[in-house]
């Protein structure tokens, strides 16, 4: 008996040690629950800026006994501290700007305590990063980068050694150049494009969304189908900036403007089918942006939101879907903003170009966003009434089978109504340093006659107004030589005609003003100005016309259409100009007769001295260099990165450009259609064809003439076939 009560005392006294608690809790004791002040956290910052403050967040024990945890973060810019610790501790959340750029990221903080509820526990934290502070200091910031259109920088360009980026700005260069295909026989992208604004590190381009509308068949918006050029308002222009953070051009903010070009014309001498110019200014600390109905928009660097849309037009009477801008924006140096601007007839009454523009204008805007305009009937007191008579060329009234020109008898032309003067499409005014403005002016219906320059003083009141007709003397027996009696070559000047007419008037040559140019004035260093426009007998070349700051015309060279040059100013102050100067294959004026022949195709770039003149041909400038193009190859980059030639092009490729770039050291940047970036050294003579340097992007066959920028640590910005390339070190 007393071995069974000892036996059942051992069991009794082993089920109550059992039941003891352990060592740190348990058991039948409360248990740690693991709390965090919050579960989420969020930082903001700027690119280049400062770290963000840290953000406390407390771990708690709402249980009972102790708890002991660790903290970790799964990504690199997000720390935490302490990373272990006991409740209640308070942890400090940090996010480290360290090789972020402009994005918003998400991390995690994940607290563990071991055996206790509520583990593990984890903060969701967001770090948005901003763009980086907006420069103001703009170094390209309009067309031909400054108020006078030099296309000149203070700085040395870096080597175009290197592709630094590639931005597309044009999702629908496919689609635009396949609607040329019936005009040119192969795909043309027949599109203007702005000038890169280069401001610091910031980059303002222009890229395009909505839709673009493709004809079926291609091409048959010539028929007015609702498609190809036909629908150009279907497309949505923003202005976009990016900014260089780490190495990379970052997408920072879009902006949507409600700007849509005027409308197209296949049937008219209006805008033909060049999309027009979509074209902001950098000023005052803010991207002013065209809009609709001849409105601009005041847009914030920082973040892209308008802070105001000027409307010059509030208490004209003006239709606004009528009223479009026409040509890029200017900027002064004292910030004041110029453009062109029309009202165009109701399309009720048939296409807008066959009939006269209600009204036009030269529109300015203060930094202070007042605006004021001035008509460009004003402006041309001189020029014929809309309703005048305006001569027309041989070429649009006799048979070619008159040819050679003049025809037999030396005839007058026919005449045609002038139309009322309205400015050209894409034309940016320049300002002189004194404050005058340079725009130009054309017919309505008769482009080819009556174009006028205009100065216009700050006021808008008119300083001068001077036409540009019957100003070349380079025609006949000088460009173009003359018949022997027998009259037998259809592609030269008829026997007897006089020396320096144009053969297809029989008159000194005229400027005319196309609406598919981009050229703008330029203005040099002494006052004077140079502005290009075409002709009727240069092979669809152009003439940079000099005038002097009165007005009066001075000399002129026959370039390559539709181009601004860009002025290399030398140390000891004098300067000369840099020039597309294609020679197309076409014949010189002869057209539609089966015995045009043309002339031998060559593609050069061309520096001129516009105050030496040329000692072979009178009136012309001095030609000091020509870089000619050489290469024969069109080439392609494989998906490897390799690149593939062949021969193609056995008179070299025509030059795309349409506003060259300087750098301080007078190193020319231009591009070519061969699709390399060229940049060209001075202190040559005569032609050349080995350049400083040049880098293959891509094939442009048939891509834009477009413009080139440069930025203040000397990278080259560069457009071809709807991609920003950005070139240097």
């Amino acid at each position: 008996m007393d071995r069974f009560f000892r036996a059942l005392q051992l069991i009794l006294l082993s089920s109550a040690l059992l039941a003891l608690p352990n060592c740190g809790g348990g058991g039948g004791g409360p248990q740690a629950i693991l709390t965090v002040s919050q579960a989420i956290a969020a930082f903001s910052a700027a690119f280049g800026g400062a770290d963000p403050a840290p953000v406390p967040v407390n771990v708690a024990n709402a249980g009972g006994g102790a708890l002991n945890f660790t903290a970790s973060s799964d990504s690199p810019w997000l720390t935490v501290t302490p990373s272990t610790g006991a409740a209640p501790q308070m942890l400090q959340v940090s996010a480290k700007l360290g090789a972020l750029t402009t994005a918003s990221y998400i991390g995690h903080i994940s607290l563990t305590a071991a055996g206790a509820q509520g583990s593990p526990a984890t903060i969701t934290v967001t770090f948005n990063v901003a763009g980086p502070v907006p420069s103001n200091s703009p170094t390209w910031g309009q067309w031909g980068a400054n108020p006078l259109h030099t296309g000149m920088v203070s700085v040395a360009a870096q080597n175009t050694a290197h592709l630094l980026a590639d931005i597309i700005y044009d999702k629908f260069t496919t689609q635009e150049a396949a609607e040329g295909t019936p005009l040119f026989g192969g795909p043309a992208l027949l599109v203007h494009y702005q000038a890169p604004l280069i401001d610091g590190m910031d980059v303002y381009m222009m890229t395009k969304g909505g839709t673009y509308i493709s004809c079926s068949p291609v091409g048959d918006w010539q028929n007015g189908a609702p498609c190809g050029p036909n629908t150009w308002d279907q497309m949505i222009w923003n202005e976009t900036r990016f900014s260089w953070e780490n190495g990379q051009l970052i997408h920072i903010w879009d902006f949507q403007s409600d700007w849509k070009p005027v409308p197209d014309s296949i049937n008219s001498a209006g805008i033909g089918v060049s999309e027009p110019v979509f074209h902001p200014a950098d000023a005052n600390d803010f991207i002013y942006v065209p809009g609709a109905g001849g409105t601009i928009w005041k847009v914030n660097k920082t973040d892209g939101t308008p802070a105001q849309h000027i409307n010059p037009f509030a208490n004209a009477g003006n239709v606004p879907k009528n009223t479009y801008i026409l040509g890029p924006l200017t900027a002064d140096a004292s910030g004041n903003i110029f453009y062109n601007a029309i009202e165009l007839a109701d399309s009720s009454l048939g296409d807008p170009w066959l009939n006269e523009p209600v009204n036009s204008w030269l529109v300015k805007v203060t930094p202070q966003d007042s605006a004021s305009m001035v008509t460009f009937a004003t402006l041309t007191p001189n020029a014929p009434k809309a309703t005048d008579a305006c001569p027309v060329g041989y070429g649009f009234t006799f048979d070619p089978t008159t040819l050679p020109w003049p025809p037999a008898g030396f005839p007058a032309t026919v005449t045609q109504p002038c139309g009322s003067q309205r400015p050209g499409a894409n034309i940016a005014p320049a300002v002189a340093p004194d404050g005058t403005i340079y725009t130009a002016s054309r017919p309505q219906f008769n482009r080819r006659f009556a174009a006028f320059l205009l100065a216009v003083n700050p006021d808008l009141t008119l300083k001068w107004s001077k036409p540009m007709q019957n100003l070349l003397n380079d025609g006949c027996g000088v460009t173009v030589p003359i018949n022997d009696s027998s009259n037998s070559d259809v592609n030269l000047c008829r026997f007897g005609t006089a020396i320096g007419v144009d053969p297809t008037t029989n008159a000194k040559g005229s400027a005319f003003i196309i609406d598919g140019w981009t050229s703008s004035p330029t203005i040099l260093s002494d006052g004077s100005l140079v502005f290009g426009a075409s002709a009727l007998y240069d092979a669809g070349r152009g003439y940079l016309f000099h005038f002097d700051s009165q007005g009066n015309y001075l000399n002129e060279f026959d370039f390559g259409l539709d181009s601004t040059p860009a002025v290399y100013t030398h140390k000891d102050g004098t300067y000369s100009l840099i020039i597309k100067n294609n020679h197309y294959p076409g014949p010189a004026y002869c057209r539609g007769n089966p015995g045009c022949v043309g002339i031998p195709e060559v593609y050069y770039i061309t520096q001129v001295n516009p105050n030496k003149p040329d000692p072979s041909i009178p009136g012309k400038m001095l030609t000091e260099w020509s870089f000619q193009s050489t290469n024969s190859e069109s080439c392609m980059r494989n998906p490897d990165g390799s690149i593939t030639c062949t021969p193609t092009n056995p008179n070299g490729f025509e030059w795309c450009i349409n506003a060259p770039a300087v750098d301080m050291n007078g190193t020319v940047y231009v591009n070519s259609e061969d699709g390399n970036i060229y940049a060209l050294p001075q202190g040559h003579n005569g032609v050349f064809t080995v350049p400083q340097s040049n880098l293959f992007l891509n094939l442009a066959l048939g891509a834009a003439y477009t413009p080139l920028a440069l930025g203040p640590d000397g990278k080259s910005y560069t457009l071809n076939n709807g991609h920003l390339f950005v070139v240097g070190n």
